[in-house]
């Protein structure tokens, strides 16, 4: 009789779902168009593409995907729809959390009883509320293993974060912050990192009483920056700034990815939840969001300030092992690389300005990132 090592299985697929920013050609402020473009984009990909929750906002999502490649694929072709679209409208459609050039305040809504109850419930909050984020879906075994696989991944969300901070301009200014759109995100009541849940049981009961509060429209408004997905059999890592480019988004997600795999074998070897002080997590994530990649980040599992490079390799080294089962070791590696010496989307568009351009040359140079 001879034994045969079992084939490895096959890693969890992923997707993502990315929101942008539709800008007029001329002027490079938001306009209220978005829904042109959603509709001339259908014809072309379908359920990919809608609208968001503001006139300002569309959203484009890929299927399932096995690959990186796969991933990068979809994330391309449907960022090129979009921008066709967009631009064939007079308009362009950029990638960044915030927009460089002032908009309307508030922003233009769509139209719909949730929205109707949003702005009776949330008010003020929503005059801040043309943000733009990326959301990475992971398949996880079940529900259980989503919620504990997230706890486990608390620590890391401030780390995620500097490397995809992406919106340093607000209101026609720089607000000195790499990512804006997550100190204003935080605002609402059930936003930025989660608690601790014992179970599943234990989200929901949690869920429940934010209904009963009145503090969540729907399920749909769970705002956590990582929670186990409403529509989707997946884990949701929600924590990023709209990447600039597609490359950012599908190695950021192929990390996510590893990560989730990592931290959901450490979940089935019974290691406990890190026990990390909410007031540290809530440092780290103002550190991640006022500097991203640049100086020094806090390690909310330590207490102690490291340089934010040492912290990222540290995680290219925890994860490893399912990069490189899942053949994406050598493509994340080489983004987190560049990350380092060229920075995150926030420090590029800095520079466009820091060389003598000015805000409408910052969106000039992410609408043409964003369409590659």
């Amino acid at each position: 009789m001879t034994l045969t090592t079992p084939p490895a299985a096959p890693p969890p697929r992923f997707g993502v779902e990315e929101e942008f920013l539709v800008v007029d050609a001329v002027t490079r402020a938001p306009a209220p168009r978005a829904a042109e473009v959603v509709a001339a984009a259908s014809a072309s990909l379908g359920e990919r593409v809608s609208g968001e929750i503001t006139t300002l906002q569309l959203e484009t999502r890929t299927h399932a995907c096995g690959t990186l490649g796969e991933l990068t694929d979809q994330l391309g072709e449907a960022r090129k729809v979009v921008a066709d679209c967009a631009r064939a409208a007079g308009l362009r459609v950029v990638a960044t959390g915030t927009a460089p050039v002032a908009g309307t305040v508030p922003p233009p809504m769509t139209v719909g009883p949730r929205q109707t109850l949003g702005n009776e419930m949330y008010r003020g909050l929503h005059d801040e509320l043309a943000l733009c984020a990326l959301h990475v879906h992971v398949e996880t075994p079940d529900r259980q293993r989503a919620v504990l696989v997230g706890n486990h991944l608390r620590p890391y969300l401030p780390l995620l974060l500097t490397l995809t901070a992406n919106s340093p301009y607000w209101d026609g200014r720089d607000s000195g912050y790499a990512s804006w759109r997550t100190t204003v995100w935080g605002r609402w009541p059930v936003a930025g990192p989660p608690p601790v849940f014992d179970s599943a049981e234990h989200y929901d009961q949690v869920v429940r009483q934010l209904l009963d509060a009145g503090a969540l429209v729907d399920r749909a408004t769970i705002f956590w920056d990582v929670r186990p997905s409403e529509r989707y059999p997946t884990l949701e890592v929600r924590v990023a700034d709209s990447a600039a480019t597609a490359e950012d988004a599908a190695r950021y997600a192929a990390l996510v990815r590893a990560l989730v795999v990592h931290l959901s074998a450490v979940v089935a070897a019974g290691e406990p939840t890190p026990q990390v002080a909410d007031e540290l997590l809530r440092a780290a994530y103002w550190r991640a969001a006022r500097d991203g990649l640049d100086g020094e980040g806090l390690d909310p599992r330590t207490g102690r300030l490291r340089p934010t490079t040492e912290l990222a390799r540290d995680l290219l080294t925890t994860v490893e092992p399912a990069l490189r089962a899942h053949g994406d070791h050598d493509p994340v590696g080489q983004w987190l690389e560049r990350l380092s010496a060229d920075g995150t989307g926030a420090r590029r568009q800095r520079a466009v300005v820091r060389d003598g351009g000015t805000l409408a040359d910052v969106v000039d140079d992410l609408a043409e990132r964003t369409a590659g």
